[in-house]
């Protein structure tokens, strides 16, 4: 399964609005003249300027949204860490797994043996999990219609219930989609911790697209995102991956095309 992550909005003119805010804070302008006179030049030089001193609130008014799909319950385990941003995602205590889809790991998928035994394992796992959803779905409608409630509703409320409870068998690979929103300030951390080489490969094949999302639309402000050695040594210490010098390539390479 693909894995896919769409920018599906963010605040209007960010840059600009960035810009205003950091100019409130050093000048004397009030709030109805803010936006005067930042031109694009103008605006650029506030963004970078906020950057060298590392002031960073100001780029908190700004904040983006994300639809991420084709990704592993095991991702959201890890996204969800990031606690400043907001989540909806799709609930496997309310969307019936018919017929689960999944995340195959690419060190799994290029070895043949172990992708067959993989795959082996997913079937049994929905396998298993339509029995338990049947025995429960079963179980809980004879207890509805024991309590007086009609067929229609006691099927419905049947099925809800069982579900709740099969679900736990469900596998760590098991597909998942949600809609998430950071601030860019929030988003400066997540790609620092999350395009690093030693980011887990799923969350940081996300975090690259992201970063290369927002920065088509607010180049500026993203120029310098990216893992933690982009503006300095490696933070990993000893477990650094010793790639810098490809690393800080690599990412000038894929946000150059945007700057303006």
């Amino acid at each position: 399964m693909m894995t896919k992550v769409t920018l599906l909005a963010y605040t209007p003119d960010p840059e600009r609005l960035v810009a205003s805010a950091a100019k409130l804070c050093y000048s004397p302008s009030s709030i109805e003249k803010i936006k005067e006179g930042l031109t694009d030049e103008k605006t650029a030089q506030f963004v970078d300027m906020l950057a060298e001193i590392g002031h960073e609130s100001p780029i908190e008014h700004v904040s983006f949204t994300f639809g991420i799909e084709g990704v592993s319950r095991s991702l959201l385990a890890q996204i969800t860490r990031h606690r400043i941003a907001s989540y909806s995602v799709q609930s496997q205590r309310y969307v019936k797994e018919a017929q689960f889809e999944y995340i195959l790991p690419p060190e799994i998928e290029k070895i043949p043996e172990a992708k067959g035994i993989f795959i082996e394992a997913m079937r049994d796992d929905q396998r298993i999990y339509d029995k338990l959803s049947e025995i429960l779905k079963e179980a809980h409608y004879k207890n509805f219609i024991a309590e007086g409630m009609d067929e229609k509703q006691a099927q419905k409320a049947s099925e809800k219930k069982a579900i709740e409870d099969a679900r736990y068998v469900l596998p760590n690979a098991c597909a998942t989609k949600m809609v998430v929103t950071m601030n860019a300030r929030s988003l400066y951390n997540f790609f620092r911790h999350r395009c690093c080489n030693r980011a887990q490969w799923e969350i940081r094949q996300v975090a690259i697209e992201m970063l290369r999302l927002v920065s088509e639309v607010a180049p500026n402000l993203f120029k310098n995102a990216g893992p933690g050695c982009l503006s300095g040594k490696c933070p990993e210490g000893k477990m650094t991956c010793g790639k810098i010098t490809e690393v800080r390539k690599y990412f000038e390479e894929l946000k150059e095309k945007y700057e303006k």
